[in-house]
């Protein structure tokens, strides 16, 4: 569908794992240590502030993306659909090469 990702990318005093500017979607994979009261505060100082200038932040913990990465595909597929104006209620993602 010719979306590009980042990874590891600096916006503002923060790094998101991976970033799409053309989206301006940004998809975070959190361990375990984001259950941790300050760093789950940190994250939503860092969610508000992406979404004040517009960029749209996905979540998925660990366990889903190594138990369910169909799922978290699926998700990320329709989110970048919403998001490029293309999402058709029909839409199938297609398989990745990988």
């Amino acid at each position: 569908m010719g979306w590009r990702f980042r990874r590891q990318h600096s916006i503002g005093n923060f790094i998101v794992d991976f970033y799409s500017p053309k989206l301006k979607l940004a998809i975070e994979v959190d361990g375990l240590t984001h259950y941790e009261k300050k760093v789950f505060e940190k994250d939503l100082v860092k969610d508000k502030f992406l979404a004040n200038i517009g960029i749209v932040v996905k979540r998925y913990n660990s366990e889903q993306v190594f138990n369910d990465l169909e799922n978290v595909l699926q998700d990320i597929y329709i989110t970048c659909q919403m998001l490029s104006g293309n999402l058709k209620t029909s839409a199938t993602p297609p398989t990745p090469s990988w």
